[in-house]
């Protein structure tokens, strides 16, 4: 059965959404059938004049919390693209509402807690009805996702199988993490206070892999030499939810990376010897999601500091034998605004246009992979290297 639209972006009157509005308005004039979405008309009619977005696009209005907007707005749409987090606190209904009506999902959740609980709950339901679910499809955690996708490519190339030990590492980072992220986390600690089984969760680098557990895997959680790059390095702040979809990715191409995959996360310190370490240190005692720093969700930087802002990616595989092939993922937008709005886009997009798949809960790299790599790559600013 057609629907009227392609797309349909809900929370478009938030900054993050209303930044993904804005890049879809600009970027793809013609030929893609879309729809802003949100609480209010006022509001949406606002942001469809501040982003110059045609006066005929159309708006849908709907709340998290009414189960019949939420289900027409599924029905009328082949994808759903959601920015309306915490998702444990706004995002159950919308899940629920698209696996049964067999309707795509795209979303930037990095709550691992709540999305296994997606998984136990919808994931059957959505196979059924062909929804093709795909949560972190931002910073967290497209570039990490793929990175290790594109360098398990080049070692199954070089070498003939993938490597089972991948270190992602974060040379360069300009821009930073969205109010909605600080949010989601703090979200996330409140609900682990209250339920024992989340901070297993929370704990598991196999929390998104149900009937799966590999081999102990790096924590990450303080400073340390690391002897492949000779470089300290320190802990990376979105790493505990980037390593478990990565590993559900594995999880869901059947292994593709091996049984013994090990896999971690962590920044590199600028400087040398003792510079380095207490670089290293420093960095470990900041937490960029703490207290009330950054911006609020609804709020974040400006034009010239998205635009300011990049990131540089280091995918290291080695092979038992001593052997090693690196990938590389930059992106020339701040992480957690700029690039985030337009992979979230193209991932929408890549859903309608490129991608067919069975229903379920995916990851991007297990669903969209080469795919979605060569559309961020060719409009999103993003670059892979490996070799």
């Amino acid at each position: 059965m057609a629907r009227e639209f392609d797309i349909i972006v809900y929370g478009a009157t938030g900054f993050t959404g209303r930044l993904v509005a804005e890049y879809i308005a600009t970027t793809y004039p013609d030929g893609v059938r879309w729809a802003m979405a949100g609480r209010s008309r006022a509001k949406l009619e606002e942001v469809r004049e501040l982003i110059g977005a045609p006066a005929d696009t159309p708006l849908v209005t709907a709340d998290a919390d009414d189960a019949a907007a939420l289900r027409r707005l599924c029905e009328s749409t082949s994808v759903v693209l959601t920015t309306v987090g915490p998702y444990q606190l706004y995002g159950a209904a919308l899940v629920a509402a698209c696996a049964a009506n067999g309707t795509a999902y795209v979303d930037l959740c990095g709550e691992p807690a709540w999305m296994r609980q997606m998984i136990d709950t919808h994931h059957d339901t959505a196979r059924a009805s062909g929804a093709r679910i795909v949560f972190s499809c931002g910073f967290d955690s497209i570039p990490f996702d793929l990175g290790v996708l594109s360098v398990q490519e080049a070692a199954k190339a070089r070498f003939g199988r993938p490597a089972p030990r991948v270190k992602g590492r974060v040379r360069q980072m300009q821009g930073g993490f969205s109010g909605g992220t600080a949010a989601s986390l703090k979200a996330t600690l409140a609900a682990a206070a209250h339920d024992p089984r989340i901070v297993a969760l929370l704990a598991s680098p196999f929390a998104l892999t149900p009937g799966f557990a590999g081999p102990h895997q790096p924590m990450g959680m303080l400073p340390e030499y690391d002897t492949t790059l000779c470089a300290w390095v320190a802990p990376f702040i979105m790493a505990p939810i980037n390593t478990k979809n990565v590993h559900r990715t594995n999880f869901l191409l059947g292994q593709a990376y091996g049984a013994d995959f090990v896999y971690d996360e962590m920044m590199i310190a600028p400087g040398l010897g003792d510079m380095g370490r207490a670089a290293a240190e420093a960095i470990a005692r900041i937490n960029p999601l703490a207290g009330d720093k950054g911006p609020k969700p609804g709020e974040g930087p400006s034009k010239a500091e998205r635009d300011a802002g990049h990131y540089d990616l280091l995918f290291a595989a080695l092979m038992p034998d001593g052997e090693r092939i690196d990938a590389v993922v930059t992106g020339n937008r701040d992480p957690g605004y700029g690039s985030t709005s337009r992979m979230i886009a193209e991932a929408a997009l890549c859903l309608v246009q490129d991608v067919a798949g069975e229903g379920g809960i995916w990851t991007p790299g297990a669903l969209m992979g080469t795919a979605l790599r060569n559309r961020l790559a060719a409009k999103a600013g993003l670059t892979f290297t490996a070799g």
